[in-house]
């Protein structure tokens, strides 16, 4: 499986078109070959997860293919006539733990399991409805913390809708830097805490990938 994000910064005159083509880009994409998962994703600093974070000029497709990709080009070409940046992460999934929509989406490649150049992750959560302060008095000190971390090359919030569905991307310079974020962060550790104590999510998902290569726009 190969798995891609693509990641489109937008004209400013190009906003209202960028909200449409993510209204009929699933309805297009459930029909296309060898494509076995997709999600259009809206952006956001991911620093409060709520909608002031939302970048309305930068917009993602995460698409997972079982075969060649060469049915996305239509797609890919309206998106990148709206664009005046593109990048793309082409991966291959090392580790995946949950669910996304009720599927796991991700099917690890064991020939990455020793993968040892630049790391990526992607979190996913549909939080509790009734949790959903709780949950967002929690975030600002992780996210603070992430985006100090060292080995940290990039990182984005992602999401299918301003609130209640929230995800983040993050680029690591290798596992072990991604590890000491994941292990050894004290906010980081105390929120996984709160989280199993608190109950915050109704579906959850976190998976680490090979970056197999970046192309495009430079995201660093």
């Amino acid at each position: 499986m190969t798995v891609v994000l693509d990641i489109w910064t937008v004209r400013p005159t190009a906003v209202p078109r960028a909200f449409w083509r993510m209204a009929r880009d699933p309805r297009r994409l459930a029909h296309v070959d060898d494509l076995d998962f997709h999600k259009s994703l809206g952006t956001g600093a991911g620093r409060r997860f709520t909608a002031r974070d939302a970048d309305l000029r930068q917009w993602a497709l995460l698409t997972c293919w079982s075969g060649p990709d060469d049915a996305l080009a239509p797609t890919l070409g309206k998106w990148n006539a709206l664009a005046e940046g593109h990048t793309r992460f082409t991966m291959a999934a090392i580790a995946s733990h949950g669910r996304w929509s009720g599927v796991e989406p991700f099917t690890p490649d064991p020939a990455f399991a020793r993968h040892d150049g630049p790391i990526a992750a992607i979190t996913r959560a549909r939080v509790r409805t009734g949790l959903w302060r709780s949950f967002q008095r929690a975030v600002p000190p992780v996210a603070s913390a992430l985006h100090a971390t060292d080995g940290l090359l990039y990182r984005i919030g992602i999401g299918e809708a301003p609130i209640g569905l929230q995800g983040t991307f993050s680029v690591w310079r290798d596992a072990a830097a991604l590890r000491s974020f994941a292990y050894e962060s004290p906010e980081h550790v105390a929120v996984i805490e709160q989280t199993r104590s608190t109950g915050w999510y109704s579906e959850e998902l976190f998976a680490r990938f090979a970056v197999v290569d970046v192309s495009g726009d430079s995201p660093w």
